[in-house]
């Protein structure tokens, strides 16, 4: 006879699997902030020449850290290299949080750190943006300076909000939280520019997270980067499985950081679309939020639902975020070419 073996409480308290949606093919997607205008053409060249023998060893690492250090202007030993951004936060979870230990969060932000959170059984301490979107500084700096939590994620710009906190601003947060690790999320650093990676020499506390899934088009493959003192860069690397990262990664990723014109490129198209997109929604009554990355929250109000399944009709895909603010009506839309958003614009306009 055989018995069930049970998950973990955590597990279990989870109740079921959070997979994404599958079946976006031949539909506009612009539900999860991919760049709609796909990877540069050096990507997809550098992977047609990826021999067999690449594709049956196990991966090495080294040429392509030291040649992502140089991207990112930091020294080899302050960059681990992940399998996506998510691995990136696993690994900091890994590393650095035990059970029962105190985060902290503003919310609504990027669900990973409460689904990684909640595997941890780490305690979330929330605090949240206000109506109109806009970050409490203040109240951050106090519970940092109180309560000194173990770590606190802020993503910078923030998913779903799009806020963005000035460097001086995070400055005034890493001085608060001097016994706290502070993970800046900087997935969407293409799209406004703002950075504090310079900063990981002369904050030991401060962790930043990048990927190539954003402006450089890699989702499909999962390539991400945290960016460290180099204390705690070593601890990131031993947590780490020994082949985390896969070869065909590796070759996109030295590719895509070879093509800076490409990203410029595509990040200006999406600035320009975003404007673009605003203008056509406060002319149909449609409220948005500022938003520093290649997406909008918009709050469509009480029709936001049929809202988003009209637009499914029509072959375009956006994230209903009712979730997060406890109520219909909030819709994040990711910013693809000017093209693509005059399309959605014209749907909206006959929906609306």
């Amino acid at each position: 006879m055989t018995h069930r073996i049970p998950p973990r409480p955590a597990i279990a308290r989870m109740g079921g699997e959070r997979g994404l949606r599958e079946g976006r093919a031949g539909f506009l997607r612009l539900d999860y902030n991919e760049n709609t205008a796909g990877c540069s053409p050096r990507v997809r060249a550098a992977l047609a020449r990826m021999s067999g023998d690449e594709v049956a060893s196990y991966p090495e690492y080294e040429a392509t850290r030291r040649r992502l250090a140089r991207y990112f202007q930091v020294a080899p030993d302050e960059l681990v290299l992940t399998n996506g951004a998510d691995d990136s936060l696993r690994l900091v979870f890994d590393a650095f949080i035990d059970r029962g230990e105190r985060i902290l969060l503003v919310h609504p932000t990027f669900a990973m750190y409460y689904l990684y959170a909640a595997l941890f059984e780490a305690k979330v301490e929330r605090l949240r943006y206000d109506a109109q979107m806009r970050f409490p500084l203040e109240e951050v700096i106090h519970h940092l300076r109180k309560r000194k939590p173990r770590v606190f994620f802020l993503a910078n710009p923030n998913n779903p909000t799009g806020t963005l906190l000035p460097a001086a601003q995070v400055r005034g947060i890493l001085d608060a939280g001097s016994r706290t690790l502070v993970v800046v999320d900087e997935a969407y650093f293409d799209f406004c520019g703002v950075t504090v990676l310079p900063w990981i020499r002369r904050y030991a506390n401060l962790v930043v997270i990048r990927t190539f899934s954003k402006a450089n088009g890699l989702a499909g493959l999962r390539l991400g980067c945290l960016l460290a003192h180099r204390d705690a860069a070593r601890a990131f690397r031993a947590a780490q499985p020994p082949f985390g990262v896969n070869t065909a990664a590796l070759v996109a990723a030295r590719a895509a950081a070879s093509d800076r014109a490409y990203v410029g490129k595509c990040s200006r198209e999406v600035l320009r679309s975003r404007r673009e997109f605003e203008n056509v929604l406060n002319r149909l009554g449609v409220r948005s939020f500022p938003s520093a990355g290649n997406f909008l929250l918009v709050d469509f109000g009480p029709r936001a639902p049929e809202i988003v399944k009209a637009l499914e009709k029509r072959k375009i895909l956006v994230r209903d975020r009712t979730a997060d603010f406890g109520r219909p009506g909030h819709v994040r839309v990711t910013i693809g070419t000017r093209a693509q958003m005059a399309r959605v614009a014209a749907a909206l306009e006959e929906i609306l």
